[in-house]
């Protein structure tokens, strides 16, 4: 491999340079969903391109864990929403093991929220209304269905996008069958605020079918 991935090139780049904000957890919420939002609003006044992309990390039947960028529907009484088809390699292993990991980084805040619980699917309207809301361009690649699968060449991907696009244009009322949204019913949830000194803050909000319980984790 080249120098640029070698350990010594690495480690001279710069990691939780800051200046990085303070988090006193002592003033955090009672319920995540807020501080969740607050931190959101740092993230967007921060100017971080794209706060709402997170990583969502599945597994397959033999526990292998798959991990992939998508963007937050919405937040809703504990419930994180993302969509996909169902017949795509997240929409396989969660209909196999219906659990889920939600990971959002905020590198100029030096902050993370990690999120786990339940996956639930939304109801058929629910689904179709979000994949309406979409693009053109973003519902004819939902119409294809194909997510994941072998691909022969470019061109052929480009001609396919460019006919299903086409299709979605003209019939603005057609929903992809497997385009589902997902719920994340969250379990866990965690606010890591990072430090230049290391000194960082973790915590973490837990229930099992009862109140929100916070506590502090170590670093």
């Amino acid at each position: 491999m080249g120098d640029l991935t070698s350990a010594a090139h690495l480690r001279t780049l710069p990691s939780l340079a800051g200046p990085l904000p303070v988090f006193d957890p002592d003033t955090a919420p009672a319920d995540p969903d807020v501080l969740f939002e607050r931190w959101l609003a740092d993230a967007i006044d921060a100017g971080v391109t794209e706060p709402h992309a997170m990583t969502l990390s599945t597994v397959d039947p033999v526990g292998r864990p798959s991990a992939r960028m998508l963007i937050l529907k919405s937040l809703e009484s504990g419930c994180w929403a993302f969509a996909s088809g169902s017949a795509s390699r997240k929409g396989k292993e969660l209909a196999n093991t219906p659990f889920a990991a939600l990971t959002f980084y905020w590198p100029d805040l030096g902050r993370q929220v990690r999120v786990r619980g339940m996956v639930s699917a939304a109801s058929a309207v629910d689904s179709a209304a979000d994949f309406l809301a979409r693009s053109p361009g973003a519902r004819g690649a939902g119409l294809l269905g194909n997510q994941s699968l072998p691909l022969a060449s470019l061109a052929e991907r480009d001609r396919l996008l460019d006919e299903a696009t086409a299709r979605a244009a003209g019939e603005p009322h057609l929903v992809a069958p497997e385009w589902t949204v997902y719920h994340v019913a969250a379990d866990e949830v965690e606010f890591w605020q990072g430090d230049e000194r290391r000194r960082h803050v973790r915590l973490r909000y837990t229930r099992d079918n009862g109140p929100w319980v916070r506590e502090l984790l170590w670093p």
